[in-house]
């Protein structure tokens, strides 16, 4: 092996992860949009006619794609009891965040989902057994405690739309590990797997507690697939690219989405304690990419 090969072997992985952050940055800024517009639109339509209709949406736009990898990608798709197992965490992970949201502030079902990168640490030294060192470690458990500046949560009573909230969490991150074990997936496989599951459970729950929606809030339940679908594209990519462990933690960024558009949409003006928090979150996730850029940088 030649001095460029070797030197490619090391630096292509590194290159890799860098753009699995990229990625996994552009899917939680997606998510966020996603987020804000279904709290806005479970208060007037079902949870189950959400997911309908936006997974309806999202599978007319993923037809051309699913067309072109044709069945025999579906078919030959590796680990197939792993991959129905990861559809059913998908599913029940955005059915638990759209029916938390219905009872508590978005910012309290974040708070509760942002836990998930914790989890996501520890279950990808145990299940994926990728290395998770002190530094990588530190960098998470501060992005959390921006969590906690920020929203300042109070030791309240755990009520079932908590309960939900942390169970949607703990699916979130078992979706995760489950997407990184799948890594040798199409991307069009795995989108197309989660956007089915969903229709189905909307298909069987919201004829019972259907509203007829007008044309600007149909258009909208239809946008919110798209982005959706668009988001899941690039947090798979990410999780392909770079270890579960890393790309994880910027799940953090939501809260400073969450800023953003509660003062953008909302009005909010934010707290200076939410600004301490999310300047916290921030600093952990830079640090965690400043540090995998340089070891991405060639030594010497």
């Amino acid at each position: 092996m030649t001095f460029t090969q070797i030197r490619r072997a090391v630096l292509e992985p590194r290159h890799a992860t860098l753009a699995g952050i990229g990625m996994m940055v552009t899917g939680i800024f997606l998510f966020s949009v996603n987020d804000v517009m279904g709290k806005w639109l479970v208060a007037t339509y079902p949870v189950a006619q959400v997911l309908l209709v936006r997974s309806l949406a999202a599978l007319i736009m993923l037809a051309p794609f699913i067309r072109r990898e044709g069945v025999a990608a579906f078919r030959g798709a590796p680990r197939p009891g792993l991959q129905i197992l990861r559809v059913v965490f998908s599913t029940l992970e955005v059915a638990c965040f759209y029916w938390a949201v219905t009872s508590l502030p978005l910012a309290d079902v974040m708070t509760y989902y942002l836990a998930g990168p914790i989890y996501v640490t520890a279950l990808s030294a145990l299940f994926l057994g990728e290395k998770v060192g002190w530094r990588r470690w530190a960098a998470v458990t501060a992005g959390f405690a921006g969590v906690l500046v920020a929203l300042q949560p109070s030791p309240a009573t755990l009520t079932l739309p908590a309960l939900v909230s942390l169970a949607g969490s703990l699916f979130f991150a078992l979706l995760m590990i489950t997407t990184r074990k799948l890594s040798g997936t199409s991307d069009t496989v795995l989108v197309t797997g989660q956007t089915v599951a969903a229709l189905l459970l909307g298909l069987v729950m919201a004829p019972f507690a259907w509203v007829a929606p007008g044309g600007r809030d149909l258009a909208l339940l239809s946008l919110l697939g798209i982005v959706a679908m668009v988001a899941h594209v690039c947090v798979n990519r990410a999780l392909k690219l770079a270890p579960a462990s890393v790309v994880v933690p910027y799940q953090y960024m939501l809260i400073v989405w969450a800023v953003v558009f509660g003062y953008l949409v909302f009005g909010d003006v934010p707290q200076a304690s939410t600004l301490v928090g999310a300047a916290i979150i921030v600093g952990a996730g830079l640090f965690i990419f400043l540090r995998e850029q340089s070891l991405a940088r060639p030594q010497g």
